[in-house]
């Protein structure tokens, strides 16, 4: 099994960063680090765009973070439009900036920025896994 099992909505069976799916169902949230040049990538790259090296290592993420920025969206792509609204927020995990969704059941007025966030893996109904922002 690979990256076919991530997300609401996957379009891709086969990538060299299906290792993702893996680490996030059994162990967090993955990210990797060129090894060449120290860059690190979320989401997970499998080759450095700042030095074109494949020499990739997967690195864990903080298990705690800082939210950067939310906000709240009435628009769905494919896949999603069962769930709007939804917020979508970015935090800050150590200077890996991570993307994500916030559990549902959250109000704006419950978030702020610089609150403690944490990353929870999320199996969805259709036993995709994804994951979704929690407070700390």
């Amino acid at each position: 099994m690979g990256f076919e099992r991530f997300g609401r909505v996957s379009f891709i069976s086969q990538t060299k960063t299906e290792p993702f799916v893996d680490y996030l169902e059994k162990e967090g949230l993955y990210a990797t680090q060129c090894s060449t040049c120290g860059q690190t990538y979320f989401p997970p790259r499998a080759d450095c765009a700042s030095c074109i090296s494949s020499d990739i290592n997967w690195l864990k993420v903080d298990e705690q973070g800082s939210l950067i920025s939310f906000t709240r969206s009435y628009f769905a792509p494919t896949g999603f439009e069962e769930d709007v609204p939804y917020l979508l927020a970015v935090a800050d995990f150590n200077k890996i900036k991570v993307f994500g969704r916030f559990k549902t059941g959250l109000q704006e007025d419950d978030l702020y920025a610089g609150m403690k966030v944490k990353v929870k893996p999320l199996t969805l109904p259709n036993g995709q896994i994804s994951y979704e922002f929690v407070p700390a």
